[in-house]
C-alpha cells in the first residue's frame, strides 16, 4: 500500500541589529514558521479504512542575544501548536522559555556555558536541535569549552528532576528530559579538507518505581567517532558508535551503529549526486543483552527518510528489530532561488525476528522523498515535500 506525506513550510526569520555602544551588541531576532502538513500514512502506517489527516502547525519565536568583550547571553521564547487549538480569547497562552543561558569566557580559549540551551554536534546523529520539530530540543545543561586553532574540547554535564524534592527520588512523570543525568565528553579537530570527531557520553536513567517514587538510576555509555572528507567536489561523511551499560529496566547493553555517506557535485555546482548507507544493530526477545543501538536526541528526520517511521517514532509493542537504511538522491538548482531534491531509501531490519514461531523477511520496503526549496526573498523561504 502506498503512503503519502505532503508538507508545505514557510519560515520567515527577521534579524535587528543594535550596537550603539562598541564594546556591547544586542540583536533581536525573530522567526514565524507555520508548515501545512497532509499525512497519509506518514509516522505510522494507516489501516485500511482510516482517514488521513490533515493540520497547520506554527512556530512563533523571539530571540535576544547580547555580546560583550567576555560575555554572551540569549533569551529565546516561542510559541508552538496547532491552528485552532487555541480559542480565540485565550487566557491561558502556551508563549515558554526554549532558551536562556549565558556564555562566560573564562581565558582566551576558555569558556561556560550555563541553562537551557540546545546540543548540537557533528552530523547531529547523536545530539542534534530537531529544528524539523515545530518545538525543537533543548538541554538544562552546563556546558564547559576549551577551543584553540584547529582543536575543541567540550564537557556537558546535566542533572534533572522533575520537581523541587524535599525526601526522596527522582522518578520522571511523563513530559519531563528524558534522563536524570548525563555527562559528555566530545573533541573535534578540524582542517579545512578534513575533521574528525570523539564522543563519549555517560548517561543516567530513571528505573525507579512510579508508585512508591523509588529512584534507581542506570547507566548507558555511548562512544564513537565521525569523520570528515571535503575535496572541491566530493564529500565523504562515516561514522561509528557504541553503546554498553545498561538500559532502565536494568537490561545489559551492547550495541552499535555505522553509517558512511558520498555526495559529488559537479556542474558548476548545481547538481548534487549523494549516496550512503545507516545500519543500526537491532535485538529480539530471546537476545540476553539489549543490542538495540538507541540513537538519543540526534535529529531523526534528517536520516531515516522524511515519513518518519524510524526513531522519529517508536516501534510497536516495545520491540526495536534495528534499521538498514540504503539510499541514494539527486539535489539541483533549478533556478538562482529555488532547489529540487529526490531521495531514494530501501529498508529493513538488521535482527532475526519471528512470529508465530516464523522467520519474517528483514526487508521493510522503500521510501522516496521530494522537497522543493523556494527563497522567496531575503529572510523569507518557503518549502514543501
Amino acid at each position: 500500500m502506498k503512503k503519502f506525506y505532503v508538507y508545505i513550510l514557510l519560515c520567515c526569520f527577521i534579524t535587528e541589529l543594535s550596537a550603539q555602544n562598541p564594546e556591547n551588541e544586542t540583536s533581536v531576532s525573530v522567526q514565524i514558521r507555520p508548515r501545512a502538513e497532509y499525512r497519509n500514512g506518514a509516522l505510522f502506517p494507516r489501516n485500511e479504512g482510516e482517514e488521513a489527516a490533515g493540520f497547520i502547525n506554527n512556530r512563533a519565536r523571539l530571540s535576544l542575544d547580547y555580546k560583550r568583550q567576555a560575555l554572551q547571553m540569549k533569551v529565546a521564547a516561542q510559541h508552538v501548536g496547532v491552528w485552532g487549538q487555541d480559542p480565540q480569547i485565550d487566557k491561558n497562552g502556551r508563549f515558554i522559555l526554549n532558551e536562556a543561558w549565558a556564555k562566560l569566557y573564562l581565558h582566551n580559549y576558555f569558556y561556560a556555558q550555563l541553562g537551557r540551551q540546545s546540543l548540537i554536534y557533528d552530523d547531529e546523529r547523536i545530539l542534534g536541535g530537531l529544528d524539523w520539530n515545530v518545538a525543537g530540543r533543548f538541554h538544562d545543561a552546563l556546558k564547559l569549552g576549551y577551543e584553540k586553532d584547529r582543536n575543541k574540547l567540550h564537557l556537558i554535564l546535566a542533572f534533572n528532576q522533575n520537581d523541587e524534592k524535599v525526601i526522596g527520588g527522582t522518578y520522571y512523570a511523563s513530559g519531563a528530559q528524558p534522563y536524570k543525568s548525563m555527562q559528555t565528553l566530545w573533541y573535534n579537530y578540524a582542517k579545512s579538507d578534513f575533521s574528525l570527531s570523539a564522543l563519549l557520553m555517560n548517561l543516567g536513567q530513571e528505573g525507579g518505581n512510579a508508585t512508591t517514587e523509588r529512584a534507581e538510576t542506570h547507566y548507558l555509555q555511548t562512544f564513537g567517532l565521525n569523520i570528515d572528507y571535503m575535496h572541491p567536489a566530493l564529500k565523504l561523511n562515516g561514522s561509528v558508535y557504541f553503546q554498553s551499560g545498561k538500559t532502565p529496566a536494568d537490561v545489559h547493553v551492547s550495541a552499535w551503529m555505522a553509517s558512511l555517506k558520498a555526495s559529488y557535485v559537479f556542474i558548476n555546482n548545481n547538481i548534487n549526486l549523494t549516496a550512503g548507507t545507516d545500519y543500526l544493530s537491532g535485538s529480539n526477545s530471546d537476545d540476553t543483552k539489549y543490542k538495540a543501538f538507541n540513537p538519543l536526541y540526534g535529529t531523526h528526520h534528517k536520516f531515516y527518510g522524511a515519513m518518519d517511521y524510524f526513531y522519529a517514532s517508536s516501534f510497536v509493542n516495545g520491540l526495536n528489530p534495528g534499521l538498514w537504511d540504503k539510499y541514494a538522491g539527486i539535489s539541483f538548482a533549478t533556478s538562482g532561488r529555488t532547489s529540487l531534491s529526490v531521495m531514494y531509501h530501501h529498508f529493513s531490519i538488521t535482527s532475526d525476528m519471528k512470529y508465530e514461531n516464523v522467520e519474517i523477511e528483514k526487508g521493510l520496503g522503500s521510501e522516496l522523498d521530494f522537497q522543493l526549496n523556494w527563497d522567496i526573498m531575503t529572510d523569507v523561504k518557503l518549502t514543501g515535500g
